[in-house]
């Protein structure tokens, strides 16, 4: 199929003022597609302290330098998806980048990355808040599988009313998150005396795991908070215009506010020596060490629970637009690129709550069984994406710090996704190595098969001229009635080549039909056939198929269009099971005729 390029968008200054309006800003993209990295300081120092607590204090002394080279990973990240905006101003991140530059198969790798990502990023997001959640309040704890259902479906009913709203909707809680972790790191660095917390037995899995080997641990866990940080870059057309300009000032934004709330919770979690307890999060700790027991600790927790939900909204944003372009490029079924009259992409948002539900469902809610899954998928999109613009900028021949920043960066991500994927192999890893291979192969035999059906229809060349051919109309009737009238009327307005044809059922007495249709006498030729398999769908297939050889078979089936509502259950519906037997045959053609009732 010819590829579809979208149009060139007007200038700015040509657009009216209330389109320039429709868009996102920085803050509201911040609000809108960055949820999941802003949320993810509530579990990737927590990811950390767990593995360094197995080496006891001197393992948790650690903690800083291994957030401080996850935030070096993160500035380069940042800087590298800055220039895959300006590069590729029309979404779709590392797909876009390995489409153009690493050829398709590559292309269809970092899009099945980025799909895995962006429906774990639901379900970890919720699972985690929904796990804030029944800390606070344990009561809770044996509703925890519904209450995660819940929030995906009501994410997902809001995202249906379009991506602008919602990030409107969202801009009050991440502002308040954010303000919250500002300031328990403000208030932890001031405070001259760590406050002691309640502490219990560190965990202890792996005690044995020691030097290089924690620290790789450490990291690859830590990864997690850098999820969502691809997301702006893949929804850069739902910004105003300047586009570019927005998208890449919201990225650096993010970089920036991820980089301090990282750094500033390590330093408080060596500050105050926190370790992991049972049934209280790292956070929770280090909001009670800085801020007390007071009102400043339930807000800062509340905001964490309800941004933990919120969160899975990056996905919400960045998901429908991958899906449409692989829709565009044949990779997924084209209702995909299909967009509501609010501007959304219907079908890659529903796909995504429903995946994001049957994970909740799996794992019962577990976000300790989802985190492992996580960052495997991120660094392969990644990786992807550096070694595309590697290739991008030597085909442009531009070298210099660009060439260097993109070269270094995928080093960087390709190390990181190689420890990842073997630290975290036998914690469930392995199924998304499993998943990811069977969803390209999957995109591809869509792509065969829309290859298929472009040669079937000959698209792209001019055919010969239509000519008529012989046409047989063949029309199914239980009784003689007025619906079988209309029925007959209609077939006899398309041609004069009309049969009736009769399925004589069991226990059926066709010595009455037969002399009801005689004394009738429509002129239409009637056929009765045998029910055989009591079934209506199956004869009169048969039938057809059997009959009129080198002829065009039109199928007119009549049936009655109840009112809405409950008398829509009323009739048999065997002008279904007709259709589904009927639409296998070939050059045959079903029509439905609805009679409307009073």
């Amino acid at each position: 199929m010819t590829e579809v390029l979208p149009k060139p968008e007007p200038a700015p200054a040509a657009l009216p003022a209330a389109s320039r309006r429709r868009g996102l800003t920085v803050s509201t993209g911040l609000a809108g597609l960055s949820l999941d990295a802003m949320a993810s300081v509530s579990y990737g120092p927590e990811a950390i302290v767990l593995v360094l607590a197995a080496a006891g204090s001197a393992g948790l002394g650690m903690t800083l330098p291994v957030t401080l080279a996850i935030v070096v990973l993160l500035a380069v990240l940042i800087a590298s998806y800055r220039q895959v905006i300006a590069a590729f101003p029309d979404g779709g991140g590392a797909y876009a980048v390995a489409k153009k530059h690493l050829g398709r198969r590559t292309s269809l790798v970092a899009a099945a990355s980025l799909i895995v990502d962006y429906v774990l990023n639901v379900a970890v997001s919720i699972a985690a808040g929904i796990a804030a959640l029944t800390s606070a309040f344990p009561a809770l704890l044996p509703y925890t599988v519904w209450i995660c259902l819940a929030v995906p479906a009501g994410i997902t009913a809001l995202n249906l009313a379009g991506i602008r709203e919602s990030a409107r909707v969202f801009m009050a809680p991440t502002a308040v998150f954010v303000a919250g972790i500002l300031a328990v790191i403000v208030a932890g660095l001031i405070r001259s005396t760590p406050q002691v917390t309640e502490t219990g037995p560190a965990v202890a899995t792996d005690a044995r795991t020691i030097g290089v080997l924690l620290l790789l641990k450490a990291f690859s866990s830590g990864c997690a908070a850098l999820t969502g940080v691809e997301a702006i870059a893949n929804a850069v057309p739902s910004f105003e215009e300047p586009r570019v300009r927005r998208a890449q000032r919201a990225e650096v934004a993010l970089g920036a506010l991820l980089g301090i709330m990282l750094i500033g919770l390590a330093t408080l979690i060596g500050k105050f020596s926190v370790h992991p307890i049972e049934g209280t999060t790292v956070l929770s700790q280090l909001t009670e060490a800085a801020l007390g027991h007071g009102i400043g600790y339930y807000i800062v927790q509340f905001a964490t629970v309800v941004l933990l939900a919120l969160a899975a909204n990056t996905s919400y944003g960045g998901l429908p637009t991958l899906t449409k372009i692989l829709a565009d490029d044949n990779c997924l079924p084209h209702r995909f690129a299909v967009r509501t009259p609010r501007q959304v992409y219907r079908y890659g948002v529903l796909a995504l709550g429903i995946s994001a539900a049957v994970l909740l469902i799996a794992s019962r809610g577990n976000m300790n069984a989802l985190v492992p899954l996580f960052a495997i998928g991120v660094f392969v999109g990644f990786t992807i994406a550096q070694v595309g613009m590697v290739v991008h900028w030597r085909v442009h021949r531009v070298g210099g710090w660009r060439l260097a920043l993109n070269g270094f960066g995928a080093l960087l991500t390709f190390v990181a996704a190689i420890v990842t994927t073997a630290m975290k192999f036998t914690a469930g890893a392995w199924l998304i190595v499993l998943v990811l291979p069977l969803l390209v192969l999957g995109m591809e035999r869509v792509r065969r098969t829309y290859r298929k059906i472009d040669t079937s229809r000959g698209a792209g060349c001019v055919p010969a001229r239509p000519q008529a051919t012989g046409t047989v109309i063949v029309v199914p009737v239980s009784e003689v009635s007025e619906l079988s009238r209309e029925a007959l009327s209609a077939a006899l307005s398309l041609g004069h080549n009309v049969v009736a044809v009769h399925v004589c059922l069991p226990e059926e007495n066709m010595t009455v039909f037969t002399k009801t249709w005689e004394a009738w006498h429509p002129d239409v030729r009637l056929e009765i056939i045998d029910a055989g398999d009591c079934s209506v769908g199956g004869p009169v297939a048969r039938f057809v198929r059997d009959n009129f050889d080198g002829r065009r078979k039109v199928v007119l089936i009549a049936e009655v269009d109840p009112p809405t509502g409950w008398d829509r259950l009323l009739p048999s519906h065997r002008s279904d099971e007709l259709e589904r037997q009927l639409r296998r045959l070939p050059d045959t053609v079903v029509c439905h005729l609805r009679v409307q009732t009073a």
